[in-house]
């Protein structure tokens, strides 16, 4: 077959350091080691060997070269899609997806190159998410699969539905009813119930990608969110990542590395050792050399996981193998790095966002100080008492971090605020779409999931620096299933009943940008207060992945919804969060609502002195002493159980066969006794005597500490859970939903094998109360939670992570027993009482429910 180059030399080797073209009949062929590409005419086979002349002194000699000079080109050229045939070899197809494999992985960021748009119809597989410097805008993906569950997969699915994109999810057997799975246009199982064996399934995900025909992932947080491998296979298939290059991920989800990267951008970090030698000798003369306190933290992941506190060498070496198998199963590395502990931080972040033409900005901070074992619980922007110019220099570094690894997409720049100093440090960048997004959103008037798909389709930032919003304040509260007076350790169990506050918006109001204003400097772009001036209406979105009646398992987080407010300024909005937190009811497990309740009315929140030590400091004030219930209380449960059992008829449908549960030989008087007490165990049962007077009227007598009687009391069942009362004049309506105890707990005095009454009041206070089962019931019974002294027994329902005692040891009090792991969550059980170890109940790896005995020590005398 004939070839000749631009200078009119015939070669016959494809791979010459010039274009050459063959001549097809009425086509030519021009045979270029970049781009091989059929032509019409002479005329635009010349004008295209024209653009390829230009990097002719780079042009590669095989497949891996013309990858390196996709990733170096240091020019861009556009050829109009009017000047190129349909029919493109396939070797065009390797050029395009050369060029897929560079955008995803971020390798071109900031970098033009060579581009080619052939003529398509319609794009099934991304074939190149890179922009040119044309002004053409490109469409969004057709359907995107999301590979994650919950809350987030619902919030991607939201969008989605807005842009008129179709939805894919996944979902493990154990999430096959859930409510990510029923919004999303098509699901797909990928296995059972752990983790590792579904969600974080790459293979998987790849196959339900090529079987639904998704052209993008979106990874949601968690999971797969910040693995470069995923990323990196993805873009392989041709499928594009909706998140940050690989190279970005890889830098970044090293805090040991990413420590080093912005240091030598400029960016401030914490003092401390970050390097790769893991000998646990070297790391104690490191925190020696530190100086205590000192925190070990695991290099990958992040939410408190693989992270603690030590304060003094005795616990550096157990605290040290304690993280690092932590660290291990939650991100499969156990490599960790030893900093100085910050005695008052602040948590302070910054929220960025990129393109791939090197645009980036600060979408501003966020305040995520409060939290418990290390994860966060509420969150709000701006942070409260931030100067404009530490706005301004908080955003500049978080920009430049995001430059320094040539981000894409949404990311947050995570700094430790020194409270003492009022300085700042570079913790970490998460690489990936924040939980606490939401409040960003708020202020800004944004959805950043749409922006996010618009990055990853190739086109720019949908607005400037100086254009974007900062108005209001915003608050978002995590509702997690878990137990704040125990620790916070994580619940799990069935949503029984669930009542939320109903939403003001699905997304965030809208509010519009500022004019761009080109003589706006790059510092005073950023150098801003919030706008306070503006009139703001409260609004409330709520951000949910489960209905009443989901199960909240143990193999994933907890977490069941986040409350989001948004105010004209911090009072305003703080107080709009407490109005929906009383307005959220919850039965079925335990959940932080209540604790989130007396967080957001103490008065050193509202004042805006927050720290990461919050809780501890304020605990006495978040935690006060849990009182009796009233009188009034028990008098209204009482009345809630008659009601129940003995409905008033409606005067018309009165018979003596409807009546007929109250009549007695000595008439139609109905009395009852009810014994009611505190949700604990070791509390005594208050009796409470009701007598209807007429229909819904009584006479109750509380027959507590001091007996009080209430006369001609109003009551009545306004649905299954809703109680109208008029007690001492004043006329209420409460919520109280019963909770049956499981079937195969035998009664006993423990009250969770009773009966439960959750009464929540018209604040939103919830009280829970239990009803003693009658002695009959408990002689039949046996009282297995109180059997013995040194049983240690489950606290949840857990996964056995090590059993550290055998039958016959010798135990000390306090010494670890049991290692188990909850919602991703390590507990050391330790042993009350000294003694023999007489029987172990559990295994390694083994499941067990809440209240199992794991190991019974024998008391010494």
């Amino acid at each position: 077959m004939t070839r000749w180059n631009r200078d009119g030399h015939f070669t016959r080797d494809r791979f010459a350091e010039g274009p050459s073209i063959e001549v097809l009949g009425p086509r030519l062929l021009i045979i270029d080691p970049l781009l091989f590409i059929v032509s019409p005419s002479i005329e635009v086979a010349f004008k295209i060997q024209e653009v390829a002349q230009v990097t002719r002194g780079m042009i590669p000699t095989n497949r891996a070269a013309a990858s390196s000079l996709l990733r170096s080109s240091t020019h861009v050229y556009s050829i109009p899609r009017t000047l190129l045939t349909t029919d493109a070899s396939s070797s065009t197809k390797y050029a395009r997806s050369l060029q897929t494999k560079a955008s995803v992985t971020g390798a071109m960021m900031c970098q033009p190159r060579i581009l080619v748009q052939p003529a398509v119809s319609q794009r099934r597989f991304a074939t190149a998410v890179q922009n040119t410097l044309t002004s053409e805008r490109r469409p969004h993906f057709d359907k995107i699969l999301i590979a994650n569950r919950g809350e987030i997969a619902c919030r991607v699915i939201r969008t989605a539905k807005k842009l008129g994109i179709k939805t894919v999810a996944v979902y493990s057997e154990v999430d096959a009813n859930s409510l990510h799975v029923l919004e999303a246009d098509e699901a797909y199982c990928i296995g059972p119930a752990p983790s590792a064996d579904s969600y974080l399934r790459m293979d998987k995900i790849i196959d339900v990608c090529r079987r639904s025909g998704a052209q993008a992932v979106h990874p949601g947080y968690g999971f797969l969110s910040e693995n470069a491998k995923f990323a990196e296979r993805l873009a392989e298939e041709g499928i594009v990542f909706i998140g940050p290059p690989s190279s970005a991920i890889v830098s970044m989800g090293s805090k040991s590395e990413s420590k080093n990267i912005m240091s030598a951008a400029g960016v401030p970090c914490v003092p401390g050792y970050h390097g790769a030698n893991q000998d646990a000798e070297l790391l104690f003369a490191e925190a020696e050399k530190i100086g205590y306190p000192v925190l070990i933290k695991a290099i990958h992941g992040g939410g408190g996981k693989g992270m603690r506190v030590v304060s003094s060498a005795s616990q550096f070496k157990d605290a040290l193998a304690s993280a690092q198998r932590e660290s291990l199963k939650s991100f499969g590395d156990a490599d960790v790095l030893v900093e100085k502990y910050i005695e008052r931080p602040r948590h302070i972040e910054v929220q960025v966002f990129a393109d791939t033409l090197g645009n980036a900005v600060s979408l501003w901070e966020r305040d995520c100080s409060v939290q418990r074992r290390n994860q966060k619980i509420i969150e709000e922007a701006p942070a409260p008492g931030l100067s404009p110019e530490l706005r301004a220099d908080l955003s500049a570094k978080a920009v430049a971090a995001a430059k320094a690894v040539n981000y894409v997409g949404a990311g947050t720049v995570e700094f430790i605020f020194d409270n003492d100093t009022e300085k700042f440090y570079f913790m970490e960048m998460n690489t990936r779409l924040q939980v606490e997004h939401p409040v960003t959103e708020m202020i800004t008037g944004l959805d950043l999931v749409e922006w996010q798909l618009e990055v990853a389709a190739g086109n720019l930032l949908p607005l400037l620096q100086p254009q974007i919003p900062l108005v209001g304040h915003a608050f978002e509260a995590r509702i997690y299933a878990e137990n704040p007076r125990n620790d916070f350790l994580p619940d799990s169990g069935p949503l029984l009943y669930l009542d939320t506050p109903k939403p003001t918006h699905v997304f965030a109001p809208l509010i519009p940008s500022l004019p761009h204003n080109a003589s706006c400097s790059e510092l005073d772009s950023v150098k801003r207060s919030p706008d306070t001036s503006t009139h703001v209406a409260p609004s409330m979105r709520l951000e949910q992945g489960f209905t009443q009646g989901a199960q909240i398992g143990v193999f994933y987080d907890p977490m069941i919804a986040k409350l989001v407010v948004h105010g004209r300024d911090r009072t305003s909005a703080l107080r709009a969060l407490r109005r929906a937190l009383e307005e959220y009811k919850v039965v079925g497990v335990s959940t932080n609502v209540e604790f989130l309740r007396m967080l957001a009315g103490n008065g050193a929140f509202i004042n805006g002195e927050v720290e990461t030590g919050f809780i501890k400091k304020h605990y006495e004030d978040l935690f006060p002493a849990v009182e009796s219930p009233s009188a009034e209380l028990l008098a209204q449960a009482a009345l809630f159980v008659a009601l129940r059992e003995h409905p008033i008829q409606p005067t018309s449908l009165s018979t003596p066969w409807t009546t007929l549960a109250s009549r007695r030989f000595g008439g139609d008087i109905y009395e009852r006794t009810i014994s009611i007490q505190s949700d604990d165990a070791s509390a005594d049962p208050t009796r409470v005597s009701l007598r209807s007077i007429s229909p819904g009227h009584f006479d109750v007598v509380v027959h507590s500490a001091s007996p009080k009687t209430f006369t001609g009391v109003s009551a009545r069942l306004v649905s299954p859970t809703r109680l109208s009362t008029t007690l001492n004049g004043a006329s209420t309506g409460i919520t109280i939903v019963s909770q049956r105890p499981p079937p195969s707990h035998p009664a006993s005095r423990v009250t969770n094998t009773m009966e439960r009454l959750h009464v929540f009041s018209a604040s939103g206070t919830k009280t829970t109360l239990a009803i003693p089962p009658p002695a009959y019931l408990l002689s039949l019974g046996q009282d297995v939670l109180t059997s013995s002294k040194g049983a240690l027994r489950a606290p949840m329902p857990s996964l056995v992570v090590e059993v550290k005692v055998s039958i016959g040891d010798r135990v000390e009090k306090g010494q670890p027993v049991v290692v188990l792991e909850s919602m991703k969550t390590e507990t050391v059980l330790r042993a009350e009482v000294a003694g023999v170890v007489n029987a172990v109940g559990c295994a390694k790896g083994e499941m067990v429910e809440e209240g199992r005995e794991l190991v019974d020590i024998k008391e010494d005398e």
